[in-house]
């Protein structure tokens, strides 16, 4: 019983909950990106570059065989063409380029907030509380000058 109070009790520190909340949250800004990526910004570069889709992008580095027998009569089994999809590389480094860029902008975003709660003079602090000798003296003090 003791292996699952402690699994218990890590499961429910405060890190591993805003690493899952982190995590999801992620998630959910990934397919944001991805969208905004795919249906916004790459149809126009899409039309700039003359209709060329990306992720097609790709070289045959060997043609496909398509399945068969062979001269002496055995089976061929089919292979399928071996390519280079640089294309899809080049939709990669978008989105990621993209991420990066929304990521920095946040932060950059955060960091000019902090830096302006930073800005605001702080009220000045209120004067230290004399102590009950501080307060004797003083009385002592001003019947001397009396």
């Amino acid at each position: 019983m003791g292996m699952m109070k402690e699994f218990k009790e890590f499961a429910m520190k405060g890190n591993v909950v805003d690493m899952a909340v982190g995590i999801i949250i992620g998630g959910a800004f990934g397919k944001i990106v991805a969208s905004v990526v795919n249906d916004v910004i790459m149809p126009p570069i899409g039309v700039l570059v003359g209709g060329v889709d990306f992720k097609n992008l790709a070289v045959t580095l060997k043609e496909a065989v398509p399945a068969g027998v062979d001269a002496a009569g055995n089976a061929i089994a089919a292979m399928p063409a071996v390519t280079l999809k640089y294309g899809n590389f080049i939709q990669v480094t978008f989105d990621f380029l993209i991420v990066a860029f929304a990521i920095f902008m946040m932060i950059k975003a955060m960091n000019s907030l902090k830096r302006k709660e930073e800005a605001v003079p702080a009220a000045p602090p209120a004067p230290p509380v004399p102590t009950k000798e501080e307060v004797l003296l003083a009385e002592i003090r001003d019947l001397l000058k009396k």
